[in-house]
C-alpha cells in the first residue's frame, strides 16, 4: 500500500500548534506538498511565522504550506491526514469523525496523541481501521522517533514505511497502551525525579545534571536493554542479571511515588525558575534545537 502523496494529493495537517507547526516545517523541508487546516482568531501570518521559525534548525530555506480555513477543503484530496489537535479525547474523537466524513474513503488519519489510546479515539468512528496513532517525540522536526499503533497491519506498515522514507525512526506497538512507549518511560523517570525533589535528596538543577551528564549520554546511543547488556561486561545481559539482578530489585523497592500537592508544585516551580530562569523560554528552545541538531549530526543516519 502506498500513501500516494503528490501536489494534487498533499499531506494535510489539522491543527497548527506546537506539534502541527513542527511537522509542517519538517515535511515542507523535504519537498512534500502540505496543506494546513487553521481555524480560530490567530492571524494567518502568525501561523506561517511559527512554521518558518523551524527552518533554520532544519538547514532548509523557508517554504510555506497552503493554509486552509475550511476542514472539508483541507482534507478532501489528502491520502494522509495528521490530526494535531490538543490532547482532549472528546475533541479529538469528534474531529477524527469529521475528518473521515470529509476525506476520501482511502485516506488514513494519523493522530499525534501523546497518551490517548486508539480505542478511545475511535469510539463511534465510522472506519476505525483507517485511523492510526503516529505519535512523534517533541520536537518532531528534529527528533526521529514516531510511535505507531493501529488495528490494520497493512495500514500500520504503510504508515511506518512512509515515515521511514522521510528520515524518521518509526516503531510499531503490538498492543495499545496509555502513553505508548517513550512517554511511559519518561513518566517513570519524572515520577522518581519528583520524589527525589520532594524528599529533599537534591535540587532541581542537580537532579537534571545527574541525567544529562550521566545516563542521558548513554541513552542518546543505547536503549535500556542494550545499556544493561553492555553493563554485564563480556558476559552481556546474562552476566548482568546473574550478578546485579537482585540489586535492581533492591533499588526498585526503594522507588517512591510523590504526593503532587501545592507544596510540591511550588517547590518544582521555584527550583526550575532558580535553575533556568535567567534565560527566556525562547532561548531555551533555541539552545535545545542547536544541541539536538549537533547531536543528530554525529549519530549514524536512521536505517
Amino acid at each position: 500500500m502506498s500513501l500516494g502523496l503528490s501536489h494534487d494529493s498533499p499531506l494535510a495537517i489539522v491543527g497548527c500548534g506546537t506539534i502541527g507547526a513542527s511537522w509542517a516545517a519538517y515535511f515542507l523541508s523535504r519537498g512534500l506538498p502540505v496543506v494546513v487546516y487553521h481555524h480560530g482568531d490567530q492571524p494567518e501570518g502568525e501561523v506561517l511565522e511559527r512554521i518558518a521559525a523551524h527552518f533554520p534548525s532544519l538547514g532548509s530555506p523557508v517554504r510555506e504550506p497552503r493554509i486552509c480555513h475550511d476542514l472539508e477543503e483541507a482534507v478532501a484530496d489528502s491520502p494522509l491526514i495528521l490530526e494535531c489537535a490538543p490532547e482532549n479525547v472528546t475533541l479529538k474523537r469528534q474531529l477524527i469523525a469529521e475528518i473521515q466524513a470529509y476525506a476520501g474513503s482511502g485516506a488514513i488519519i494519523a493522530s499525534n496523541t501523546s497518551s490517548l489510546t486508539h480505542s478511545d479515539l475511535t469510539l463511534g468512528v465510522a472506519s476505525p481501521d483507517r485511523v492510526v496513532i503516529a505519535h512523534p517525540y517533541n520536537p518532531p522536526h528534529l527528533v526521529p522517533l514516531v510511535e505507531i499503533f493501529g488495528v490494520d497491519d497493512s495500514i500500520c506498515h504503510a504508515v511506518k514505511t512512509f515515515y521511514a522514507s522521510q528520515g524518521k525512526s518509526p516503531v510499531v506497538l503490538n498492543k495499545e497502551m496509555v502513553g505508548h512507549l517513550a512517554n511511559r518511560l519518561s513518566s517513570a523517570l519524572w515520577r522518581e525525579a519528583l520524589y527525589l525533589l520532594q524528599e529533599g535528596v537534591a535540587s532541581v538543577e542537580d537532579i537534571d545534571r545527574a541525567i544529562t551528564d550521566g545516563p542521558g549520554l548513554r541513552w542518546a546511543i543505547n536503549g535500556p536493554f542494550l545499556t544493561y547488556h553492555l553493563g554485564g561486561g563480556s558476559g552481556g545481559i546474562r552476566q548482568y542479571l546473574a550478578n546485579l539482578g537482585e540489586s535492581q530489585v533492591y533499588r526498585w523497592n526503594s522507588l517512591g511515588t510523590p504526593k503532587v500537592d501545592d507544596a510540591l508544585m511550588a517547590r518544582i516551580i521555584e527550583g526550575v525558575e532558580s535553575a533556568y530562569g535567567d534565560d527566556s523560554i525562547d532561548e531555551h528552545f533555541r539552545r535545545r534545537d542547536r544541541q539536538l541538531t549537533s547531536l543528530l549530526k554525529i549519530r549514524p543516519p536512521v536505517d
